[in-house]
């Protein structure tokens, strides 16, 4: 299986394709994907989005839900991009 290119996924270690954690330092292999919008800055429909591996998804959810960006958290293999989000 391939996956896209997200944010913090990184091209080093054994599994130079596989996405990884955004969380600063991890480099953990990603579970979850936190999609998320700045309301000021982006229109309704669009998705940014974060990747998190099991220890972090609770605490990146948390900063982004605070701030009112967190809009979904799926599974990675579950996530299908909607139209207008940040990547394809």
């Amino acid at each position: 299986m391939t996956f896209p290119l997200f944010p913090g996924s990184g091209p080093s270690g054994p599994d130079a394709g596989a996405p990884t954690c955004s969380a600063k330092a991890c480099r953990d292999a990603a579970v979850w994907v936190l999609a998320w919008n700045n309301p000021k800055l982006h229109t309704p429909q669009r998705r940014k989005t974060w990747l998190a591996c099991e220890e972090h998804r609770e605490h990146l959810s948390r900063f982004l839900g605070v701030r009112g960006f967190l809009k979904d958290v799926v599974k990675l293999d579950e996530w299908v991009q909607p139209e207008g989000s940040d990547r394809a």
